[in-house]
């Protein structure tokens, strides 16, 4: 056993497409298999999630470079036919492209021509629009898979044709839930993140609701083979257990605490045997009287033994989180120059604007970490961290306040917003939420998103940046003064989305609900209240009854039975529950974020030293007389051994590529849709090509169904 994983720690420092023969002193020779693309700087293959294991969406291929990249043009175009969000980073393994459609299709193309290969076709009827963000590959020999999760089940299928893989789990499928205790199977869990591969295992992301339904997020490791659970890591810890006493001490059995969940995704350091998790906010995101206490291990980089689940070092970036300050995107593992020695590192960006760096062994903080004061909440109940922490390098790279002087004094409605900003709480990044408002800037997008950061061998960190101000209340619902039985099931699980007028908030990309008789069918509504569709998650907890009452609320029938209130659960049987305003972000009458440009920023961040090498506006409005504004962005850069980086990932459907040494706007064109996910880039017969998938639909842009790719013209 220790020879066979001695083997397989070697197998993530060396790239071979065939069977190596090894020989070790006093042991007969043993064939391995390795799979493509790992860090030997040769590889042409972009064959793991963000390229590679390290998270660090660098590629050593050189053919495009500066000279040449105004001459790249379309190789291939893919439609997948079934459009809508699509935030997949494609992986590219011995010249077969693997990606997932809007309605989480897996498929496989040839990597050089974009012609289908084989797809998972969806035939139960039912179409499943979720969002996935790619899949995973592994190989044993003649044992290829590729892992991909729908609904709330993590799939296994053979890599050269779709077809289920049988002996992992049941017919091919195991359940999300298997870990997360007794309600694992009955309340909601998906993953949109591929998962980490160590060895034989898959360590797995998810995401859990965000609401008092929340099962709680443990960290769970599935063996490839089989399926079997190999591991947990309780976020919730038990009696006994490292953590315990930051919650109340039942929280590990209230069925209305949960969360603390991994969402974004993980790095693995195969040489030493650690994975690294960050984790997101504890349910409730934000009303925490429940769950007192600093709560780890939500908003937590965890260090965990990757073969066993145990923990080998943590940190806490936010405190009793209660502004759904999650990790938002996979740590970058990286090696810096400090104190005159290289130093193997772990890199954390977050949605409120920091860089955290820690020593990779021991968790050691590369610059010094401060303990801040942070405002206290007047919501009754709530008791807020007193200080929260902030790294003293780098500085922060989205803006840490909003004041009167920074609204846009050309602003139709100025007046208006100065007014708004004085009577709302304003007092910097960890504001809780107030009855009569609270600015959250950096907002709950960000600072930096799930699409991740790039980092090259130098330890330079590429990061796209949002610079958007949110206006969000918490108040009460008081569930004994609606009208209509299905008004409670709307105001508790759709409203801080679509409004509590069911307006919409198209800048946020929520569709408004008034009228949905003009534009659906009930049975279209209803099932997509069951099967969830891009970032809006299934509602697989109501009843029949329940969801034909949500479904007669939304179209304004009259219903003559009223379910007791008991029925729902125990949230729902109060007459009162805190719930947010709305995901509403603080736009003047137009529509435009009212405070000084730039509204979104490329950055390069030289992480030896804690300096901003550079910073420019990242994404356009062309609507306005100055279109270089920078605008939100989703998804994240890819660069390149030649000096390159490209990027999509905004609202104008553009596609850039700059340079990394200054930031300078090398060459960009306009994609069929905008592309809010991280390129891709590989090289098949000595061609390099680059790879985007165009799915639209954030922001209120326009859906897609497209894979392109891009590359030189034949000489």
């Amino acid at each position: 056993m220790q020879l066979r994983i001695s083997i397989k720690q070697l197998a993530s420092t060396v790239s071979i497409s065939k069977p190596a023969i090894l020989l070790f002193p006093g042991i007969l020779a043993a064939t391995v298999f390795f799979s493509c693309g790992s860090r030997d700087g040769k590889s042409t293959d972009w064959s793991e999630y963000l390229g590679g294991p390290d998270r660090n969406h660098y590629s050593s291929l050189t053919q495009i470079d500066s000279s040449n990249v105004k001459d790249l043009t379309v190789a291939w175009e893919y439609h997948a036919g079934d459009s809508g969000q699509v935030q997949c980073n494609p992986i590219i393994v011995n010249n077969i492209l693997y990606a997932v459609t809007a309605s989480v299709e897996p498929f496989a193309l040839d990597a050089a021509t974009g012609k289908e290969l084989w797809r998972v076709r969806d035939t139960s009827g039912t179409t499943w629009y979720g969002t996935s963000r790619g899949l995973t590959y592994w190989e044993d020999g003649d044992d290829k898979r590729i892992l991909y999760t729908k609904e709330s089940w993590l799939y296994a299928v053979d890599a050269l044709t779709g077809k289920p893989v049988p002996t992992f789990g049941e017919k091919g499928r195991v359940s999300l839930g298997t870990g997360l205790g007794p309600l694992g199977s009955k309340r909601f869990v998906i993953s949109n993140t591929p998962g980490t591969v160590y060895e034989d295992l898959i360590i797995m992301p998810i995401r859990v609701s965000e609401s008092t339904d929340a099962l709680p997020g443990n960290i769970q490791a599935f063996n490839i083979r089989t399926g079997e659970l190999a591991w947990k890591f309780k976020t919730i810890p038990h009696p006994g257990e490292v953590g315990y006493e930051t919650w109340p001490p039942q929280a590990y059995q209230d069925t209305t605490v949960g969360g603390a969940n991994s969402w974004s995704g993980m790095a693995v350091d195969r040489s030493r045997g650690m994975v690294y998790v960050p984790t997101g906010s504890a349910a409730f995101d934000f009303y925490g009287a429940n769950r007192t206490g600093d709560n780890l291990f939500a908003n937590t980089l965890l260090a965990l033994n990757a073969r066993t689940g145990e923990r080998i070092w943590h940190y806490q970036f936010v405190h009793h989180d209660v502004l759904d300050r999650d990790a938002p995107a996979p740590p970058n593992l990286v090696t810096v120059m400090h104190g005159g020695k290289k130093v193997d590192a772990v890199a954390q960006v977050t949605k409120h604007g920091y860089v955290f760096l820690f020593n990779r062994e021991d968790g050691t903080p590369l610059f010094p970490i401060e303990e801040i004061a942070a405002p206290a909440s007047d919501i009754p109940g709530e008791v807020t961290s007193k200080t929260q922490p902030r790294p003293t390098a780098p500085a922060p790279y989205a803006r840490q306040s909003l004041t009167a002087d920074d609204i846009n004094p050309n602003a139709p409605n100025h007046d208006e917003l100065v007014a708004a900003l004085a009577k709302s709480r304003n007092e910097g990044p960890f504001t809780p939420l107030s009855r009569r408002g609270t600015i959250i800037y950096p907002g709950l997008d960000g600072g930096a998103e799930w699409g991740g950061v790039a980092v090259d061998p130098d330890g330079i960190m590429y990061l796209n940046s949002s610079e958007m101000a949110w206006l969000i209340s918490l108040d009460t619902i008081n569930f004994e003064n609606f009208k209509h039985p299905g008004e409670r099931f709307y105001m508790t699980n759709c409203s801080s989305c679509h409004g509590r007028e069911r307006k919409g908030n198209p800048a946020s990309g929520f569709p408004s609900l008034i009228d949905p008789a003009s534009r659906f069918t009930r049975d279209h509504v209803s099932q997509v209240i069951s099967t969830g569709k891009g970032m809006m998650p299934a509602f697989r907890k109501f009843s029949d009854e329940e969801k034909k009452l949500l479904v007669a609320f939304l179209f304004n029938d009259k219903v003559e039975t009223r379910l007791d209130k008991k029925e729902p659960g125990k949230t729902e049987k109060k007459a009162k529950a805190w719930r947010i305003s709305g995901y509403t972000k603080f736009l003047d009458s137009n529509g435009h974020p009212p405070m000084r440009t730039p509204w979104g920023t490329l950055n390069a961040i030289d992480l030896n030293t804690g300096n901003y090498l550079w910073k420019v506006p990242f994404g356009e409005t062309p609507e306005l007389n100055n279109p270089q504004t920078g605008s939100d962005s989703y998804g994240g850069p890819v660069i390149t051994a030649s000096g390159l980086l490209f990027i999509a990932g905004t609202k104008d459907s553009k596609f850039r590529v700059y340079n990394m040494k200054s930031g300078k706007l090398l060459w960009e064109t306009r994609l069929p849709v905008p592309a809010f996910a991280t390129p891709s880039t590989y090289s098949v017969n000595g061609r390099q090509y680059v790879v985007m998938a165009c799915g639209g639909t954030k922001l209120g842009s326009p859906k897609g169904d497209s894979y392109v790719a891009f590359t030189l013209p034949q000489k």
